[in-house]
């Protein structure tokens, strides 16, 4: 009985990320799973060309107030004894009703008085489930909210928005500065193109593009930093970074700056570390081909 415990330990594959002692989706979970040895995609050339070839890595995250507000997206964590409040949404039809539990002093993308996305992370600890919104504004309406078990590789349903573009939770795409601390991100990250496609892909749900140039990237496409590439030059919290683009590499998640990388604001961060990812350029990445993390064995959820 322990040598079989021990073999399906061993199938089951590393503990996925944590946060707030919750997993961060299960090890299956396609953020989760690396790409590093996942073929390349026929097209890779024209899409990284058509994103940006020569365009510089840009680490969206960071320490210390850009404009008044926090350098990343942040989140929030709260307990069983934090009420719910019922949100208004501008597109309600693709919005799970909740109700969410906001605090008053709910942390917000770009601080409170931010013009920007707006993006509120709630992970209520006791149920280990994903409260996300976008444009959440006091009072408490938004644009779209989505919510999810962080137990489940369960989809949004097909076609479906959520508080990002592409339909997926934003939690497991962001760069944490805990995870650098103890050495490795050990799943993929969340980035912005400019332009992107009338079209998604696993284990994306929803475009937001009336563009059909088949260079143009969908949302969903991962992309993952090239084994050749040297990162030991980096400074140590890039390095880290570097690291998990190769090994898990990044999914297109929103419009926006081509090549910026998410991440939670931190005021361990360097941002003078961050910004030597600048030296990184679209032609340092490569499309991955994917169709094997469609594997339905590898995403059961109730």
């Amino acid at each position: 009985m322990i040598a079989l415990a021990v073999i399906a330990a061993a199938l089951a594959g590393p503990a996925p990320p944590r946060v707030a002692g919750c997993p961060v989706f299960p090890a299956s979970n396609a953020w989760n799973r690396r790409v590093d040895r996942l073929p390349v995609a026929p097209n890779s050339a024209a899409i990284v060309a058509s994103i940006g070839a020569s365009t510089g890595l840009h680490a969206d995250f960071g320490s210390g107030l850009w404009d008044g507000g926090p350098i990343g997206i942040p989140i929030t964590v709260v307990g069983r004894a934090q009420p719910k409040v019922r949100v208004r949404f501008e597109y309600a039809d693709e919005s799970d009703p909740g109700p969410y539990p906001i605090p008053a002093n709910v942390r917000i993308e770009g601080g409170r008085a931010s013009t920007g996305d707006r993006h509120a992370i709630v992970v209520d600890r006791s149920s280990c489930r994903l409260y996300e919104l976008y444009a959440l504004y006091p009072g408490w309406h938004a644009g779209s909210g989505a919510i999810w078990s962080l137990r489940s590789n369960r989809l949004r349903p097909a076609g479906w928005t959520s508080a990002d573009a592409a339909g997926l939770p934003i939690l497991p795409g962001l760069a944490r500065y805990d995870e650098v601390a103890r050495g490795a991100i050990r799943h993929a990250l969340r980035f912005t193109v400019q332009r992107t496609r009338r079209a998604y892909v696993y284990p994306a749900r929803h475009f937001a593009s009336d563009l059909t140039d088949p260079t143009l990237p969908p949302m969903g496409l991962r992309v993952r930093l090239r084994a050749s590439f040297d990162v030991s030059r980096f400074p140590r919290q890039a390095r880290v970074v570097l690291v998990a683009l190769k090994r898990y590499g990044m999914i297109v998640a929103d419009n926006g700056s081509s090549w910026y990388v998410s991440g939670a604001p931190d005021p361990r961060w360097s941002n003078e570390q961050l910004h030597t990812l600048g030296r990184v350029e679209g032609s340092d990445f490569e499309v991955v081909d994917t169709r094997a993390l469609r594997n339905p064995a590898a995403a059961v959820g109730p």
